[in-house]
């Protein structure tokens, strides 16, 4: 568990053993059932997720509709973003997709990290950016590729998420309609059985 929080916060900065003992000591272990979700809209985000084990997703409603923006795995964050960091209500829900267990990092143990260690701000402006890039390359996607590209590209770079992942979630995320999905992979299913197996 606390390898893989090491390993995803390397990713942006190497923290001491001290700073990463007290990081750890300010986080709460929290499970969840799947289909438990975490934040209404409306409500404000208090915390910041990193996910150990399980599946969730961040969703707003369009009307009746669900439009979700971010599947998170193990080793990923996720939280309402904007809420957490302006303190405005969320017009998100986040949910659990899988049985889950995070380590959750409530505002205000952030931001007493922030005030006793000047490295610990500097991993959340990283981590904010690491946050709002996601967000861009999701929205940038949704509009660069047509509705084939987006599929193949989900699945080449996604394999586990395809698998684990519900299709009407998968459906909504890669902004294509259910009908459409289902077509596309089942296509994708007959192409791969039709392909010869390799001597």
């Amino acid at each position: 568990m606390l390898n893989l929080l090491q390993k995803y916060i390397g990713r942006f900065i190497t923290l001491t053993p001290e700073e990463l003992t007290v990081l750890t000591k300010a986080m709460e272990v929290r499970s969840y059932d799947k289909k438990v979700r975490l934040l209404e809209p409306g409500q404000t985000e208090d915390y910041l997720h990193f996910i150990t084990k399980g599946l969730l997703r961040k969703y707003f409603y369009n009307g009746s509709q669900e439009v979700i923006t971010q599947l998170a795995r193990e080793g990923e964050l996720i939280c309402s973003s904007v809420s957490f960091f302006s303190g405005q209500p969320s017009a998100y829900a986040v949910e659990t997709i899988e049985q889950s267990i995070l380590l959750s990092l409530h505002k205000k143990e952030l931001e007493n990290l922030y005030a006793q260690y000047p490295r610990m701000e500097s991993l959340g402006r990283l981590l904010i950016t690491d946050l709002f890039l996601q967000k861009e390359y999701w929205e940038l996607d949704r509009i660069r590729y047509d509705t084939k590209e987006r599929f193949v590209r989900f699945v080449l770079d996604n394999t586990d998420l395809f698998r684990r992942v519900p299709q009407k979630y998968l459906a909504s995320y890669l902004n294509i309609k259910p009908e459409t999905f289902s077509r596309l992979k089942h296509h994708l299913s007959k192409k791969i059985a039709e392909t010869p197996a390799p001597h």
